[in-house]
C-alpha cells in the first residue's frame, strides 16, 4: 500500500497549483489540509485517494500532458500577456489542463520549449543541479576569435553576474557579411543570457534558436509546430535529470 504514497509538497505540485518549494512553505504555514486535518510536517506522505486542500480550495490530481513546441520569434513564453501578443500557449492542442511552459525563450528567440502541467516534472528539469543540456545556435554580427569564444565557456560578467557556457562550437563564417555561426551549450538558463554574453563581447546577435534540449530535437517540426511527447521521452527526460546530478 505505502508504494502508491508520495510526499504532500510533491503531489502538490504536481497538480500545478504551485512550485514544489511554494507547496512546503505553504505547508510549513499551516494551509495544507489533508483529508481535512491541518498538517505542518514537511515530508508527510498521502495517498491518492486522499483529499487535499490548499488555502481552502481542493487539489484536482490532472493527468499530467507533456509537449514540445517549436516556438516561433515574437512570441512570449508565458500562459498570457497584457500586451495581446502570441503567448506560447496558443500553440499547445485544445485541452482543459492548465498548462505552462518550462522556463522561457526570449520573445526574439525561436526554438524548443517545453509544456506541461506536472509542475515537479518542471521543477526537476529546470534545476541547475540537474545539468540538462540546451543546445543553441546563434547568428552573431563580427567574427569572435578563438579566445574570444573560449572565454564564454570560462565565464565573463555581465552587469555583475556570472555567466558561462558549457560548450561552444564555430559552425561557420562569412567573411564577405561579417558574420558567423556559432552552437552553445547551456545548463542553465539566465535571462538573455547568450545575448548578454556576445553583447559584452562586442558581438551583437542577430538570430538563435534553441536546437536540442536533452535529447530532443525540433527536426520535423516547423515553427509553430506542437506535439505530445511520448511515455518514452517523458522517461528519458526524467532519467537524464536523475543521472546529471551535479
Amino acid at each position: 500500500m505505502t508504494n502508491n504514497q508520495e510526499r504532500l509538497q510533491k503531489v502538490i505540485a504536481n497538480s500545478g497549483v504551485t512550485s514544489r518549494r511554494k507547496a512546503e512553505q505553504l505547508i510549513t504555514e499551516g494551509k495544507v489540509k489533508v483529508n481535512g486535518k491541518v498538517i505542518t510536517e514537511l515530508g508527510t506522505k498521502v495517498n491518492p485517494n486522499d483529499d487535499i486542500e490548499v488555502n481552502g480550495v481542493p487539489v484536482e490530481k490532472e493527468a499530467p500532458e507533456y509537449y514540445l513546441l517549436y516556438k516561433p520569434r515574437g512570441v512570449i513564453s508565458s500562459v498570457s500577456d497584457d500586451k495581446g501578443r502570441k503567448v506560447v500557449t496558443d500553440y499547445v492542442p485544445e485541452t482543459d489542463k492548465r498548462i505552462y511552459p518550462i522556463g522561457r525563450l526570449d520573445y526574439d528567440t525561436s526554438g524548443l520549449i517545453l509544456l506541461t502541467n506536472d509542475g515537479g516534472f518542471a521543477q526537476e528539469l529546470m534545476h541547475p543541479k540537474h545539468q540538462i543540456d540546451k543546445v543553441y545556435v546563434a547568428k552573431v554580427k563580427g567574427i569572435p576569435s578563438k579566445e574570444e569564444l573560449s572565454s564564454l565557456t570560462k565565464g565573463v560578467q555581465v552587469d555583475g553576474e556570472y555567466l558561462k557556457a558549457v560548450h561552444q562550437r564555430v559552425i561557420s563564417t562569412d567573411r564577405k557579411k561579417n558574420t558567423a555561426i556559432i552552437q552553445l551549450t547551456l545548463h542553465e538558463g539566465k535571462n538573455r543570457q547568450i545575448r548578454r554574453m556576445f553583447e559584452a563581447l562586442g558581438y551583437p546577435i542577430d538570430k538563435l534558436k534553441r536546437e536540442r534540449y536533452a535529447f530532443l530535437t525540433t527536426q520535423g517540426l516547423q515553427p509553430g509546430d506542437c506535439r505530445e511527447l511520448t511515455p518514452h521521452e517523458v522517461k528519458k527526460l526524467r532519467k537524464a535529470a536523475d543521472e546529471n546530478v551535479n
